[in-house]
């Protein structure tokens, strides 16, 4: 068990998870599945929507998931079509529209918050689905974006569909792809070109969390593509940047995970503390939690700046 496992579990509250809870989906070709997670005791508990990043499924960002439900989070996760559980091929007529797919999955999960709520035993009655965050890392951030805002801008050079959900007061975008100025390497443009957002009307409250070191196989551009969504959009308040931080931002999408290239239990903390901070102040939790995780001036594992 790692160190970081450790301080979790020790810091954590009794939580209890049920997966998969299925949700019928018959124009998608596969059932919607989805694990929520939630402390076992307390009222009036908040709701955040994680989504995954590319390949990763409903069990991905443990570190996050068990942190936030210590805090009296219920987090809800489900699992796309692009995860590697399922097993789609880019020859699945599926495939192209993989993105907006992720988006529907996401509106499904928050029509049917009642029914995947009822999947606890006990839990219903205890939750508040007014006070709604949506979290996302990667394509997560970019799926997430959309909730918050964010449009995808078309081949004619227009902002596409509006999804914005109002339904979602806060928003969490970790290592989120940036503003396209034609800097997408080729293999992104050619699988990957929706990755092309606009910023200009995400104005639900968000904080950023990006790292310093993150040089995206995607994009020419050095790991400052990562900050766009921070700087172009009026929503997001908060800036997190991670010293020496790569795309799994310390280790957040799993306590072992071989994928991680940067593992620092000091950065994941980092992400754990300012965004359940936020989150807690953005939907009038705690006004306090926000100045009390800033009020060091020094944090090493990252900076904080805010508009």
């Amino acid at each position: 068990m790692s160190s970081l496992e450790t301080q979790s579990r020790n810091a954590a509250a009794q939580v209890i998870s049920v997966r998969p809870v299925t949700l019928p989906a018959p124009t998608r070709g596969a059932d919607l599945q989805v694990r929520i997670t939630a402390p076992a005791a307390g009222g009036n508990l908040a709701v955040i929507v994680f989504a995954h990043g590319f390949g990763q499924s409903m069990s991905a960002g443990d570190p996050l998931v068990d942190h936030w439900t210590a805090n009296g989070f219920v987090v809800v996760q489900p699992t796309f079509l692009d995860s590697t559980t399922l097993g789609l091929t880019p020859n699945d007529p599926r495939y192209p529209t993989i993105w907006q797919t992720r988006v529907d999955d996401l509106e499904h999960v928050i029509d049917d918050l009642d029914t995947i709520i009822a999947a606890v035993p006990g839990l219903t009655g205890r939750v508040d689905t007014g006070r709604l965050a949506a979290a996302g890392h990667s394509w997560g951030g970019q799926s997430i974006g959309m909730l918050l805002g964010a449009r995808v801008i078309g081949a004619d050079g227009q902002p596409g569909e509006d999804r914005t959900d109002k339904r979602v007061k806060a928003g969490v975008l970790l290592s989120t792809t940036g503003i396209s100025r034609g800097d997408l390497t080729p293999f992104a443009q050619q699988n990957f070109a929706f990755m092309s957002p606009d910023f200009t009307q995400l104005t639900t409250p968000s904080i950023v969390i990006a790292g310093d070191h993150d040089q995206s196989p995607l994009s020419t551009r050095g790991p400052d593509w990562f900050t766009d969504v921070y700087h172009h959009s009026p929503g997001a308040q908060h800036l997190v940047t991670l010293s020496g931080g790569e795309h799994t931002l310390g280790g957040i999408q799993d306590y072992t995970s071989t994928a991680t290239t940067d593992e620092s239990p000091e950065r994941v903390d980092l992400v754990r503390r300012t965004t359940t901070a936020f989150l807690q102040k953005a939907l009038g939790i705690s006004e306090a939690a926000w100045a009390e995780v800033t009020a060091s001036s020094h944090e090493p594992a990252g900076r904080i700046d805010s508009k």
